[in-house]
């Protein structure tokens, strides 16, 4: 028996959590799957799965044989990508995890000048703020706004955006303008609830660092609201220059403090470690760091 498709066979039912899930993928029918893993357990001598009424879940030996799998498999697609792009243009799909905000203001317009130069790819786009497992959850790469944790990933840098202080000039000329960070405890203030400092708010200012504990009026996990609340003159945010860059060049908003400042972020490609990274994925990050090269928000 073709070991590979062994192996495939196994992961496919792994990640789907049923035979019955893993069917579609592989285009086999639920008897073919079954017998593939009984047929695997039974040579290798272990049992690989827990089997109940309602859901399969790998045991520890299928945990270990799940990742290793998943290891190979991906050489094996890399070997016939890097054989492919050699003799013609690459092809295939491309997952991607982008956060939202980011992902709707910057990157969804690059998508069709991408695909009009690559033909024979397609991309499969999923927007969102959760920092996914880019290998469980096979993704190719991902795009990650913050400055990143030492992990087996690979990084490559598109760009920065600086955190500022901003409200708008009618809020300001209503409520007057803060000369330091205290002076935001007197204020309405519209917090972003994912900062990891949470409601304390860091700057650098002339005598150093200086925090605040602020109290808002608003807290919301969306920094599309917290922009959309300060136009509005409902108080001063504390946003990235890739969601308020626009604003503050057109006046809309002003930035404030300007002599205390916040932390400046890098915006990153990151993708799975491996020796070989497919040519599509090259295509794509080496896209994004060309488009990025001059960040409009800047």
């Amino acid at each position: 028996m073709d070991r590979f498709l062994e192996m495939k066979v196994f992961a496919a039912v792994v990640e789907a959590g049923s035979f019955t899930g893993a069917t579609e993928p592989l285009g086999m029918s639920k008897a073919a799957v079954s017998r593939y893993v009984a047929e695997l357990e039974e040579r290798l001598g272990v049992r690989l799965l827990h089997r109940t009424t309602r859901r399969l879940s790998p045991t520890t030996e299928g945990e270990i044989f799940h990742a290793r799998c998943r290891e190979l498999l991906g050489n094996l697609d890399e070997a016939e990508a890097e054989i492919s792009s050699r003799s013609g243009e690459a092809s295939g799909l491309l997952k991607l995890n982008v956060p939202v905000t980011f992902g709707l203001m910057h990157l969804a317009s690059l998508w069709p000048a991408f695909l009009a130069r690559h033909p024979k790819l397609a991309l499969d786009i999923t927007l969102s703020d959760r920092v996914a497992d880019l290998v469980e959850e096979g993704f190719d790469v991902a795009v990650r706004i913050g400055q990143l944790a030492p992990s087996s990933l690979i990084s490559r840098k598109l760009a920065s955006t600086r955190i500022v202080l901003c409200a708008s000039p009618a809020y300001l000329r209503k409520h007057g303008e803060p000369a330091t960070p205290g002076d935001l405890l007197r204020h309405a203030v519209i917090s972003y609830s994912l900062f990891a400092s949470g409601e304390n708010w860091s700057f650098t200012g002339p005598e150093g660092e200086d925090t605040v504990k602020v109290a808002p009026r608003v807290r919301t996990n969306s920094g599309d609201t917290c922009r959309a609340a300060a136009l509005q003159d409902q108080g001063i945010i504390l946003q990235p220059t890739f969601i308020v860059g626009a604003d503050l060049a057109q006046g809309t908003l002003r930035e404030i403090m300007p002599g205390y400042r916040s932390i400046t972020l890098g915006i990153y490609a990151v993708y799975p470690s491996r020796k070989f990274v497919s040519p599509k994925l090259r295509l794509l990050i080496d896209y994004l760091v060309e488009a990025f090269s001059d960040p409009s928000w800047e």
